[in-house]
């Protein structure tokens, strides 16, 4: 069977959130240190431990969780995209949630200011939307599988937010024929749906794409259940359990060429 097509996933697949993410808290912590003496490694320990807690107390919760929209993207989301009446919730909730979310991790630290917590979510949402980082390779492996097989983007996540990212890194989109976003669709990976559709937009069967993702629970389990090729990128070197196994395991994206070269 030839390979048609290749469908990538974008957080830390293609696009560097985790790092992203990172470099925000710890430039918004530093802040936060100056300001008000506490220890930045802990503020973003118990920002993030406050943030989860409340996003899953909301009760857009199942929504967010089948869209696939992390509590972290909640803190620099505005929601202002997207036809479910969820979407409309999430975008009235937005603001309260960042600043309870920093107000209560200082909180956590002992310190009782809602006036920084304010500054420290407005910097927080300043410093992500100043870092959209691309991993070293994503443009290079993308210019070399331009035009010898069909591209598709597949994200889970809000379509503003997600689309704020693509254009973050405005060279990125025109080197896919189709992109589908969870949000817009409505419903994530892992759902056999989202799938389906993604395989009807490219027009091709699933024994002839390829998708590539960095989550097991989403990007892996859900192309393996209509049949695709999935391949997992594993960066980091993180082990696994054999519950979700994929049928290739690479560290770094030029790695695709060799299993395109030996599926066909």
């Amino acid at each position: 069977m030839t390979i048609k097509a290749v469908c990538f996933d974008l957080d830390d697949t293609l696009l560097w959130d985790e790092r992203s993410v990172k470099e925000s808290f710890a430039v918004t912590c530093l802040k936060a240190k100056e300001a008000a003496g506490v220890d930045p490694v802990k503020l973003e320990e118990a920002v993030r431990k406050e943030a989860r807690e409340l996003y899953e107390s909301y009760e857009t919760f199942p929504f967010t969780k089948m869209i696939g929209i992390n509590p972290f993207e909640g803190l620099w989301a505005n929601f202002t995209a997207g036809e479910q009446p969820e979407f409309r919730k999430l975008e009235q909730l937005a603001p309260a949630y960042r600043k309870e979310s920093w107000r209560r991790g200082l909180l956590a630290l002992g310190v009782d200011n809602e006036e920084l917590a304010g500054e420290l979510a407005e910097q927080f949402g300043r410093e992500r939307r100043s870092r959209p980082h691309v991993y070293e390779e994503t443009f290079q492996v993308l210019n070399e599988l331009k035009g010898n097989v069909k591209l598709l983007l597949l994200t889970n996540g809000c379509p503003a937010l997600q689309q704020e990212k693509l254009d973050g890194v405005p060279e990125l989109t025109p080197y896919f024929d189709e992109i589908v976003i969870s949000g817009a669709f409505g419903k994530g990976k892992p759902d056999s749906t989202i799938f389906q559709h993604a395989l009807e937009r490219l027009g091709v069967e699933a024994q002839e794409a390829i998708m590539v993702g960095d989550k097991l629970t989403t990007d892996i389990i859900g192309s393996l259940g209509v049949g695709m090729t999935a391949v997992w990128v594993n960066r980091e070197g993180h082990t696994r359990s054999d519950e979700i196994v994929p049928d290739y395991e690479i560290k770094h994206l030029s790695e695709l060429h060799q299993i395109i070269a030996e599926l066909n």
